[in-house]
């Protein structure tokens, strides 16, 4: 339908602009039309005329032959005009003929530009069908653009709307946030009441603990002690501890090779494990966001109290020199330090932005440091008042773990390498890159060596003093099973201890590099971490299930 209308309206057009020219051009030719005309009617005429004279030519020559002598005198004078109406006729012949001329050239211009005109007429027509196929176009984009406008009439109502709701929204965020902290400060105060009821409950039980030892200490002062035949150089019973040396220096490091104690540690998987530096306490930390005390007695673990306060799971533990502190490392961006008689929280460490893996103090007990997640090192004082972070550094990758000197600190770190930081500079005083990623570091008893392992499934010593490899451990069978797998010197640094992902505790002899003994019975899953007691009697392994075992050689 739409295809007949528009053949039709371009025909009308046609026949307009026919109309038109013929309304144009006619002026132009009607003069020559008129002297064309005039020109016909004079031939026709001169043709008339000839007839006749002709048929009066042959009346006069016959009236001659019949009368020469009487009309002579006449037929002399029609002779003469005729020959003067000859001549006159003849030149009015030359002047048709020239007309005519002129008249047939015009015609023939008149005629090329009559075709030249028909030439603009197709070309006409050609842009007429452009014209029509263009004004359909252009329809069709008026369509679109009234589409397009609604459309972005559409979309600008409903941007409008959502501005409306983005205000609305935004006001209640405000308002939000402004109930988030008041709910925080009423949280934090709460917890603050917490605590205090915690600490005085700790008080408490740490004044019926001391009372009941007291007393336990008063009913054994009254019964005589026996000797050990075994043991003559000592005149305590079969207690391990009592061979530790009043200096803390390790007399006598025994190689485990029985289970004397396994219980469960925690609810979860659990992370760390230390003993204190007098080896009476030992420390667990694990997913169930606690840190568990227990006391060493005749071989056997018995739970002294647990330290509450942290979000997340625990990650790494240590005592202070003294064994008066217990700090430990969580996954809740933070580190905490307890006071270990009275189970008090003391300090929480907060400025990392990402789980802290390792947290150490430094030599003096005054100051600690922590590495992150995030590829921080924080250097934290805890004479401030505040205990803020005193210093971060930038490591550039994950810190495992971390262990200190007097100036130096030691970092593992996720990209296979350990870091060596100059404390009172910030900076890294030098590198040493291994094979694996680094899961833990440690030192021996006179700080000379440094012993990393790594997930290539080795164990190297590093000797500190050449900043070389000395020494590569590795057995049949031993794989480390975490990014947080924990490695630990004897307390002699003869020995070396390390759990391996099928829950097989290996010890390597430092002075032969060859593997001692490997205890693969008691655990059932992946051995996360291992201390040695600093008196040398005990080790102890905890894993990735909820399992602890105490070994000795006993």
């Amino acid at each position: 339908m739409a295809e007949r209308r528009l053949e039709c309206s371009w025909k009308r057009h046609v026949v307009e602009q026919l109309k038109q020219r013929d309304r144009v051009q006619r002026h132009a030719f009607e003069e020559i039309i008129h002297q064309y005309n005039r020109l016909l009617e004079k031939s026709d005429l001169q043709t008339v005329l000839s007839e006749r004279y002709q048929s009066d030519k042959y009346d006069l020559q016959n009236r001659h032959d019949s009368s020469p002598g009487l009309d002579l005198s006449r037929n002399d004078s029609l002779q003469q005009e005729m020959a003067q109406m000859r001549i006159r006729h003849q030149e009015e012949l030359t002047e048709l003929h020239k007309k005519r001329g002129e008249l047939a050239q015009s015609v023939i211009e008149l005629n090329h530009q009559i075709q030249q005109k028909d030439k603009e007429i197709q070309s006409n027509e050609e842009y007429q069908r452009q014209i029509a196929e263009l004004e359909g176009e252009c329809r069709e984009l008026r369509g679109k653009l009234q589409d397009l406008e609604q459309a972005n009439q559409t979309l600008k109502d409903e941007y409008d709307a959502l501005q409306i709701t983005f205000g609305a929204l935004e006001e209640k965020l405000r308002r939000t946030t402004d109930d988030n902290q008041e709910l925080v400060s009423r949280w934090m105060a709460e917890k603050s009441q917490e605590a205090n009821k915690l600490n005085a409950e700790n008080e408490k039980d740490c004044k019926r603990r001391q009372a009941k030892l007291q007393k336990e200490l008063a009913e054994a002062a009254k019964e005589p002690l026996p000797l050990d035949p075994r043991r003559p150089g000592n005149s305590y019973g079969s207690s391990p501890e009592c061979t530790e040396t009043p200096s803390g220096v390790c007399a006598d490091v025994r190689v485990p090779a029985t289970a004397l104690h396994v219980f469960e540690a925690h609810d979860g998987e659990v992370n760390a494990v230390r003993f204190s530096p007098g080896s009476r306490l030992l420390a667990t930390g694990g997913m169930d966001r606690r840190v568990k005390l227990w006391e060493v007695v005749s071989g056997r673990c018995e739970p002294k109290g647990a330290l509450t306060g942290s979000n997340a799971g625990i990650t790494s533990i240590e005592f202070d020199s003294a064994g008066s502190y217990l700090l430990a490392a969580s996954n809740d961006f933070a580190s905490r330090i307890w006071t270990v008689d009275d189970f008090r929280l003391r300090h929480t460490l907060t400025g990392h932005s990402g789980k802290v893996l390792a947290a150490r103090f430094l030599l003096d007990n005054a100051r600690i440091v922590s590495g992150s997640y995030d590829r921080t090192l924080k250097l934290w004082d805890l004479r401030s008042k505040v205990c803020k972070s005193m210093k971060t550094v930038f490591a550039g990758s994950s810190c495992n773990d971390i262990v200190c000197t007097e100036q130096c600190v030691m970092s593992g770190h996720f990209d296979k390498r350990v870091r060596f930081w100059d404390i009172r500079a910030e900076s890294i005083v030098r590198e040493l890159e291994l094979m694996g990623r680094v899961t833990s570091l440690d030192l021996n008893h006179d700080r000379t060596e440094l012993l990393t392992c790594s997930r290539d499934d080795l164990v190297k010593i590093i000797d500190l003093r050449s900043n070389a490899v000395r020494q590569t451990f590795s057995a049949q069978g031993f794989k480390c099973g975490a990014d947080w797998t924990r490695v630990t010197f004897s307390p002699d640094g003869s020995y070396v201890a390390g759990g391996s992902a099928d829950g097989a505790l290996y010890i390597w002899n430092v002075l032969t590099g060859k593997l001692e003994r490997t205890l693969d019975k008691n655990h059932s899953s992946a051995i996360n971490s291992v201390s040695w007691s600093p008196s040398g009697a005990y080790v102890v392994s905890v894993e990735k299930g909820c399992k602890a075992v105490l070994w000795s050689d006993m």
